[in-house]
């Protein structure tokens, strides 16, 4: 399935998660209560970030190794789960040097291996990290039944254990109420829709994670297919809500966009959840054309993606390589962001 260039506004991001355990060890929730634990998980952590290092470069976070800061900064970007900071004295994860790749050890199972591309890409995020999974399936041998496939921790994730999930910006069918229906209709479909950060997690900014429910009894193909004409139906729906909203709302929509431009671009301190609001009416703006044209290669809300993922408590100590409080963090992103979003040229 190719890409339409129409998806760039809409779809954010792609993410495959293989869920696998190994055979021979107690899954992570018996292995925290083991007497040899640490051993065991020592084991898998250096047989792992062996086979993986050998293929490209990977990093190894051990996370009884690392501080607060470093583990939360790895969670903002997606890296990491919260689960796995809870099993921080077996728990490790490895990433890739350009941060698409992310496998996690001993979260809620042995082995979480996430492929992230930028767009909508399912198919070739699962090509990807299929041959992170045949290396260590070689390594280690899964744990496996012929009439239930991969055995995981969670009955959802047995089968496949193939989670295959689309971030997608809707701004127009969440403020005009349509969100409720389309995930009623989803639901229907064996598939869930959740907040930027997964289970639990609200729609920060209008983002709303599109993924499968259920593993058991469908082919990866047929996941994949699922989720994908789902996406493709969600693009277009979001697509005429708005050019609806243009049209019905007018200058006040047109005045809402400026006002967030104009904060953004002004204030002097700026709280996260402020953020989130106000540069999501600056991608809709974005999207509907009420700022400059760009060149034939209009990566702005590429752009602005990026800033927010950056803007984030953890992003902000990193970037000004000191814990802030919480004034302070607001004081760093409002003159962080202004000048990011000056640089863009929008007017």
């Amino acid at each position: 399935m190719e890409p339409r260039i129409d998806f760039e506004s809409v779809a954010v991001s792609s993410r495959i998660r293989l869920a696998r355990n190994f055979k021979d060890y107690p899954f992570p929730a018996r292995l925290m209560r083991d007497p040899h634990a640490e051993e065991q998980a020592s084991e898998m952590i250096r047989i792992l970030a062996a086979e993986l290092t050998s293929l490209e470069e990977f990093r190894l976070y051990e996370m009884s190794g690392i501080s607060d800061e470093d583990a939360e900064l790895l969670k903002e970007r997606h890296l990491i789960s919260r689960d796995l900071i809870g099993h921080r004295g077996i728990s490790a994860a490895l990433v890739s040097e350009d941060e698409s790749i992310s496998v996690m050890i001993n979260e809620e199972d042995h082995v979480r291996e996430q492929y992230f591309i930028k767009g909508f890409d399912l198919n070739r995020a699962y090509e990807r990290i299929s041959g992170i999974d045949e290396i260590i399936s070689d390594s280690i041998p899964f744990a496996y039944d012929e009439e239930l496939g991969y055995l995981t921790a969670c009955p959802t994730n047995l089968g496949t254990g193939l989670r295959a999930s689309v971030m997608l910006f809707l701004p127009a069918l969440s403020r005009r109420g349509r969100i409720g229906s389309v995930v009623r209709i989803l639901m229907r479909l064996g598939l869930t829709v959740r907040g930027a950060f997964g289970e639990g997690s609200g729609a920060e900014g209008d983002l709303f994670q599109i993924s499968n429910e259920i593993t058991l009894g469908s082919s990866e193909t047929e996941i994949l297919d699922v989720v994908g004409q789902a996406v493709e139906k969600l693009v277009d729906m979001e697509l005429a809500e708005r050019l609806r909203m243009k049209v019905e709302e007018g200058r006040a929509l047109e005045d809402k966009i400026m006002r967030a431009y104009g904060v953004l671009t002004h204030c002097r301190l700026l709280e996260e959840r402020e953020f989130y609001s106000r540069i999501a009416d600056l991608k809709l703006g974005v999207a509907l054309g009420m700022f400059k044209p760009c060149g034939p290669r209009d990566d702005r809300m590429e752009k602005l993606d990026a800033l927010a993922l950056a803007m984030r408590p953890g992003g902000i100590n990193f970037k000004s390589g000191a814990a802030l409080s919480h004034e302070e963090q607001s004081a760093y992103r409002a003159e962080y962001v202004a000048k990011e979003i000056a640089e863009l040229g929008l007017l």
